[in-house]
Formats: C-alpha cells, sequence, structure tokens
C-alpha cells in the first residue's frame, strides 16, 4: 500500500499575515490540525493511502530517528509551507535532498512568502476558513505525481548527476519474518507464502520482504501467486529489473499452461511478457547474463506462438504451417542473439540450434513451401545454404559452451543435471548414430534421481510430431520414463467456511444443535453440485478448518464422497480441541479425533499470540489469520479453480478473515461463491 508522510504545523496558532495594499499586519487565527482532518486526510482516503505526521511519530517514540526513516521511505511526502515554521523547512529539506520526486507542496495564500529555493514549484492552494474545498485538486495532484516520473526535488534538479536514495537499502526485513517465510519456502506451503504476502502490505518493508516471497514462490514454481507477488513489486516500481525479469518468465510459463483451454488468455500474457522484457532492455546498467537471459525468454515466447500455429494440426499439413510461420525464424534469431551475448549461456544455443535443426530439416522435407517466401528458388536455395553454413558455426560453439559450463561445475566440486541433460539434447541433434544418442540419455537418467524430465521429453515429441531426427527421436524416447506426458491439470479447490455449533447458552442462536441435519443436507448438495462438473472425484481437494459444526461436516462428507481433503488448524491440536471443539461435548470430539488421524493436516502457529512482526496490526488474531490462510491456500491455482463453500448467516462486519471478509476476497478473485443461508432452515 502507498505510504504518506505528513510535514506541517501543529495545532491552533496566532499567525501574521500582512495586507500587501495597505501595509498593515494582523494576527489571524490558523488551525493547522482542521488542514489535516478536512483536506489531506480524505485525499488519503480516496486514494486509500496509509500514512501519518511526526505528532504521531512522537507518540510512538523517538521523533528523530522515525522521522528521517519516514522522510526516506514514504512513497509521498506532503508538505505544507503556508508559514516559515523552522521543522516544517528542515524535514522538506531532508526529503528534496533524499528523494528526487514525489513530494507535494500545500499552502494557504496570503502569509508568508514561498523561499526563493523553491519559488517555481508547484504547489496546491487551499483556503483557510474551508480547506475541503481544495479537495479535488490535492486528489489530482498526488495522482499525477504517483503517475510521473518528473523531478521536483530543487536539490536533484540542479545537480543532475545526483542519485536518489534507493528505500530499500535501508530497510531490515524482521527475523522472525525472514524464519516465517524460510519454514513455508522450504515445506514448499504455497498458501502460507501466500498469505504473508498479503500480511507485510501494511509494512514499510513490504517490498523487500515481497521479493523475498515472489522468489520463493518462484523457485518452487507457484507460478500464480508468484505472479500477484511480483505484480504487487511493480505496481510500487514499475521499471524494477528483478521483478520485470520474473514476471517475464511467469507470464510466459503460465501461458504456456493456458493454451490448451484458453488461448486468448495465453496471447495475452505472452504480450505481458514481451513488455517485462522490452522494460529488462530498456536498464542500461544490465549485463550479458541478464541480456541473454532475456533474449532467451523473448525467443522462448516467439516459440511458444509458433508452437501454436501448427499445434491442431497433423500430418504434411503441421510441418508445412511450421515452416511458413514467422515466428519460427524469430525465436531463433532470440536465442541466438542470447547466444552470442554471452557464450556461456548455453541454454540459449540449444535452443538456437535446435530451431536451426527444424528450419534446415522443414526445407528440405518441403522445398516448395520453402520457396513461397523468397522471390525466387535460386535465393530460397541460398538461404538454406546460409542455414546449413551457420549450423556448422553454431554447433561447435554450443559444444564449447556447454563443455565450459562441465568444467567450471568440475572445478567447484558441484555437478548440474541440466548442464548433462543440456550435453544429451545436443548429441540427439548433432549425432547420425541413434544408439550413441540412447546411451547419452541414459547416463543422464542415471544421475537425475527424482528429477521431474518432462520438459526434457516434450521437446523431443515436438522433434517427433515435426518428423526431425526421427530415428535420433525415436532412440530416446525408448530411454526416457513415462514417455506419454499428461497435461497439467490444476485440482478445483473445495474451500469451506462457516459457524461452529452454537456455545451452550448462547443468546441469540445461529447454528444451534437441532440445525445439525439441516446443515448436512444443504452441505451435500453444494458439495454433490462440484462433484457432477468433473468427471473424476480426484480432481478436487477439500480444504477447511476443524471446528466443531460445518468444519467436521464438510470433511466428513468428503470423504464419504471419495474427495481429498485437508485439516487446517489455527492451533496445535491439544489446543484447538479446547478452543473449537471441546465445548460442544464427547461426540464432537470423538468426530475430530477421527478425522485427526485419518486426514492430513496443517498447523498455522503453536500459540494464540501473533509473530512479533504481526502485533502492530490491530485487531487481528489468529482465528483471522487462519481463514485467510485457508482462503489463501484454496486460491493457489487461481480463483477459477476454486469453489468456496460458506455456512453463513449473512451478518457482515465481521473484521478481515471474517466469512464476509473471505466471501468478499473470493468473489474478487473470481472464484466460484456458494453460500448456505442459515435462515433457510426454519
Amino acid at each position: 500500500m502507498t505510504s504518506v508522510f505528513i510535514v506541517r504545523p501543529f495545532g491552533n496558532r496566532s499567525v501574521p499575515k500582512k495586507d500587501k495594499t495597505t501595509g498593515t499586519t494582523s494576527i489571524i487565527d490558523f488551525d493547522f490540525n482542521r488542514v489535516e482532518t478536512e483536506l489531506i486526510r480524505p485525499a488519503m482516503n480516496e486514494l486509500f493511502l496509509t500514512g501519518g505526521t511526526t505528532g504521531e511519530v512522537f507518540e510512538a517514540g523517538d521523533i528523530r530517528d522515525d522521522m528521517f526513516s519516514e522522510l526516506l521511505l514514504a512513497d509521498v511526502v506532503i508538505a505544507d509551507i503556508t508559514i516559515y515554521n523552522a521543522n516544517v523547512y528542515y524535514e522538506l529539506g531532508i526529503r528534496h535532498a533524499l528523494r528526487d520526486k514525489r513530494t507535494v507542496l500545500i499552502k494557504c495564500p496570503g502569509f508568508d512568502d514561498t523561499p526563493f529555493d523553491i519559488i517555481g514549484y508547484r504547489y496546491v492552494s487551499y483556503d483557510r476558513d474551508n480547506p475541503a474545498a481544495s479537495l479535488h485538486d490535492l486528489v489530482k495532484t498526488i495522482e499525477e505525481t504517483l503517475n510521473s516520473d518528473r523531478k521536483d526535488s530543487p536539490v536533484f534538479n540542479i545537480l543532475p548527476h545526483l542519485k536518489s536514495q534507493d528505500p530499500e537499502r535501508y530497510l531490515a526485513v524482521p527475523e522472525d519474518f525472514i524464519n516465517e517465510l524460510r519454514i513455508a519456502a522450504e515445506s514448499k506451503f504455497v498458501g502460507k507464502l501466500s498469505l504473508l504476502a498479503d500480511e507485510v502490505e501494511s509494512c514499510n518493508w513490504n517490498i523487500p520482504a515481497l521479493r523475498l516471497i515472489g522468489e520463493a514462490l518462484y523457485k518452487i514454481k507457484a507460478f500464480e501467486p508468484a505472479r500477484l507477488v511480483w505484480e504487487k513489486i511493480i505496481a510500487h516500481k514499475p521499471i524494477d529489473i528483478r521483478a520485470n525479469d520474473r514476471l517475464a518468465s511467469i507470464y510466459q510459463r503460465l501461458a504456456e499452461t493456458e493454451m490448451d483451454m484458453n488461448p486468448v488468455e495465453a496471447v495475452s500474457l505472452l504480450i505481458k511478457s514481451d513488455i517485462a522484457i522490452e522494460t529488462v532492455f530498456k536498464d542500461p546498467g544490465i549485463d550479458s547474463s541478464q541480456r541473454a537471459d532475456a533474449y532467451a525468454l523473448k525467443g522462448r515466447n516467439a516459440k511458444t506462438r509458433w508452437i501454436n500455429s501448427w499445434r491442431n494440426l497433423s500430418g504434411a499439413q503441421l510441418q508445412s504451417n511450421a515452416l511458413q510461420s514467422l515466428n519460427l525464424d524469430t525465436a531463433f534469431k532470440n536465442y541466438e542473439k542470447g547466444f552470442y551475448e554471452n557464450l556461456n549461456h548455453y541454454y540459449s544455443g540449444i535452443n538456437a540450434l535446435g530451431l536451426l535443426v527444424i528450419s534446415i530439416s522443414l526445407a528440405e522435407l518441403f522445398p516448395d513451401t520453402w520457396e513461397l517466401s523468397f522471390d525466387s528458388k535460386e535465393l530460397a536455395n541460398n538461404k538454406l545454404t546460409a542455414l546449413k553454413k551457420k549450423y556448422l558455426q553454431l554447433s561447435p560453439a554450443v559444444q564449447v559452451s556447454i563443455t565450459a559450463a562441465k568444467r567450471q561445475l568440475e572445478a567447484r566440486g558441484t555437478d548440474d543435471i541440466w548442464v548433462n541433460i543440456t550435453q544429451a539434447d545436443f548429441t540427439c541433434l548433432t549425432s547420425s548414430n541413434p544408439l550413441r544418442v540412447a546411451n547419452t540419455y541414459t547416463r543422464v537418467l542415471q544421475d537425475a534421481g527424482g528429477l521431474n524430465i518432462d520438459a526434457v521429453i516434450r521437446q523431443l515429441r515436438l522433434y517427433q510430431r515435426l518428423n526431425v531426427k526421427t530415428e535420433n527421436i525415436a532412440a530416446a524416447l525408448k530411454v526416457l520414463p513415462e514417455a506419454n506426458v499428461p497435461k497439467f491439470s490444476p485440482p478445483t479447490c473445495l474451500l469451506f467456511t462457516g459457524h461452529m455449533i452454537d456455545k451452550p447458552g448462547r443468546k441469540e442462536p445461529r447454528f444451534p444443535p437441532s440445525m445439525e441435519a439441516y446443515v448436512k443436507n444443504r452441505l451435500r448438495e453444494k458439495i454433490l453440485e462440484e462433484v457432477k462438473k468433473v468427471s473424476d472425484v480426484t480432481t478436487l481437494k477439500g480444504i477447511a478448518g476443524a471446528a466443531c459444526g460445518g468444519d467436521i461436516l464438510f470433511h466428513e462428507l468428503c470423504l464419504e464422497m471419495g474427495i481429498k481433503t485437508e485439516l487446517y488448524l489455527a492451533l496445535p491440536q491439544d489446543k484447538f480441541k479446547v478452543e473449537s471443539v471441546a465445548f460442544a461435548g464427547v461426540n464432537w470430539i470423538e468426530r475430530f479425533n477421527v478425522l485427526y488421524k485419518q486426514l492430513p493436516h496443517c498447523i498455522l502457529s503453536d500459540t494464540r499470540e501473533m509473530p512479533k512482526w504481526l502485533r502492530k496490526k490491530s485487531d487481528y488474531t489468529v482465528w483471522e489469520r487462519n481463514n485467510l490462510w485457508q482462503l489463501n491456500s484454496g486460491l493457489v491455482n487461481g480463483g477459477l479453480n476454486m469453489t468456496l463453500i460458506a455456512l453463513w448467516d449473512g451478518v457482515a462486519g465481521d473484521g478481515p478473515g471474517g466469512t464476509a471478509d473471505m466471501v468478499n476476497l473470493a468473489n474478487e478473485r473470481g472464484a466460484t461463491v456458494k453460500i448456505i443461508p442459515l435462515e433457510d432452515s426454519a
């Protein structure tokens, strides 16, 4: 969330005002607190901005340390320069010396003159007796400031080579947060990582924290949640190189998975990937390795478009369309640029070589189709000759790159299975001996362990469909496991949220024990509606807590229908039972124990106490956190792959993480929401 720091005079002051016509001076009462209340705060609220003043800092502790931090870290500083107030101009000077942009000036005309140093800089005028009248102007100015890269600091305008301070360099991420992140990352707990990404939004160290979360999600290939995290960084820092680099890859990977079910969305994602790559290229500070990565991504995007142009065809038509597609040449050229940008980048080299072999093979198989792209047969032959010459130049260079990578690894006493796989791929593309190809892949498999090599098999299948290097491909696929690579289809998550059985003596009944049969029947109906949508219940996954009432009923029904389901507990088993099960009696305790023994279970926290880094978040409990944790876990594969079933009395206002909040968030993310209204039982 965008933060604001307000720099202004405080209180109700007696301020001298000089009449320029008569030359007389009068004393005017000026309520500066009113300016914040009626103008600044409403503008912040309209734009959903957070922040405060030095007055609030003073109440919290050491004013100087925190004030200096806020002047550096705040996304926007709003400074009231109506009068010559020493603190205001001191703080404004610090801001102008640290940050080159996003400082907004406001002023009530008719009092002290604007100092010479900032004459000519735009400010928002307001009326002492009616500050709210300037609300529209202030909102518009803040919006324009946030969306502009215009420098508004006289220091940086006068000294153009001076560099603005990067706030991230001065932000320390709390150790207890890092420990919580590490546990979630190493456990590959995607829902917990997504929860942390939501929770750090209000922290002033949110950007470096989001980087850690985004990187963790990227490494475990949780691309949809990773996309949301890196996009949060882009919202704050649009030209951030790391974020654009990661998003370029993420959009590309998501496009590949969407190509079957949603080709329009896949194309949109590829365009987003290209835009992110262009942003990376605009940074003059990127090195040759980063440029090689960027070119490789451009090549992969073009390759994806190329494959999509013939993927639903077969036989000679497939091969002919593949040869005619301009994306084949575009993909090759970008991979080639990546390789020659950095000869250590063997990934670009092997992909360029593979596309070159495809081009040559298809041109030889379909000479008439090949000639259609040229003005004459002679030009077509010349181009094919040039491609063959390029093959003779590129193949030994790629071999040297692979060998160099191997030797570097040997010197460090380490190994990289992907270097060995690349060597096998190179042999497949260049050798005329299928037995050698098979033997090379066999040796690679001995070192692969449990490594997922679906990507290798998909690439070989691509060559097979195009009828390229047929004997080598057949030999390779024969020794590779699981030759039929299944298409990935994310499971549909059924997330349940809802009320517990009423505690004895509850004044206003909500879910009395007498309603258990009604709730169970309605819940069964909702689950069956989801079962009917799928051909196999194994594609469904249930998530819920384990409280007496709706949670336990949900898990019992899932077990009855053969749906895999998991318990998400806010606290360890014994503590959870005391808090959320025991009051309902022995029957519910026994049912909880049965589920706990049968089902996988995840535990959010050891105690009800919030982590130290979260304690400043007011009115936020472990129960609300637990609900948001479940919601984020259900949304791991996106809202389109989640259905929220809510047992809800329709009462809103239960705060962050409550049922109303979960329903709203699920709707915002495009999930299906099904509500079981308790009042229907009447």
